[in-house]
């Protein structure tokens, strides 16, 4: 395991800009999202950051621009996941119909009138990033999609898909790579959910995580 010491600091999950330079000012891109989304279709969980190349004012209308406010789906970010610049989530209020002759959506002209409209895209469903996901730069992620704990999307992928946990995908559409940890141990990683612990357990259990000792973690389980 790593012999690097543990951080002495870390910042609360409603702190906006929690990556601190060697020169003693905050990154101004980098944020938790639990600090700056404040939006009824999107649930974000502790320490789930993004990362863009310069300062977002409205981050969820970057990051899901079609998911508006009472759209019948919601994008769910799990605690811990870490989202690139240029990524971006096409929520299911993003389709259009498609069991007629056309494909253009007359009805979001009046929306009084658009329930079947609507009532189609929430059968697509929410999309959902698990904990601990790394989404690389300018990925793209599809409507009604689930990406499991743990997975890895690398960057331009785009996923149409449902991902595994603890996969690595990549291309366009995304495929497989390769599975990061054998069926026994993911089935323990989900099992332990390090992400559910008190932060004082995942600091005294990094050494484990940096390492990727599956039974070394298991030893830090509060």
């Amino acid at each position: 395991m790593s012999d690097y010491p543990l951080p002495q600091r870390f910042p609360a999950p409603e702190t906006r800009n929690p990556v601190i330079l060697p020169d003693g000012t905050p990154h101004a891109p980098t944020v938790f999202l639990q600090a700056v989304i404040d939006h009824p279709n999107i649930a974000v969980g502790p320490y789930a950051y993004y990362s863009p190349h310069a300062p977002e004012p409205d981050p969820a209308a970057v990051l899901a621009p079609y998911l508006y406010p009472g759209a019948p789906e919601r994008l769910v970010i799990g605690p811990f996941a870490q989202i690139a610049h240029g990524v971006v989530f096409i929520t299911a209020s993003a389709n259009h119909p498609m069991g007629g002759i056309t494909t253009y959506p007359f009805r979001i002209f009046d929306m009084p009138t658009a329930q079947k409209y609507r009532d189609e895209n929430a059968a697509i469903g929410d999309t959902v990033i698990g904990p601990d996901v790394w989404l690389g730069f300018e990925a793209r992620v599809m409507a009604g999609v689930t990406i499991g704990a743990g997975a890895i999307v690398a960057a331009g992928a785009v996923v149409s898909r449902d991902v595994p946990p603890y996969a690595i995908v990549a291309g366009n559409p995304a495929r497989l790579v390769r599975m990061r940890f054998a069926p026994d141990q993911v089935t323990r990683l989900l099992e332990l959910a390090w992400w559910d612990w008190p932060v004082a357990s995942i600091r005294a259990a990094l050494p484990a995580l940096e390492a990727g000792d599956v039974a070394a973690l298991a030893q830090f389980r509060p």
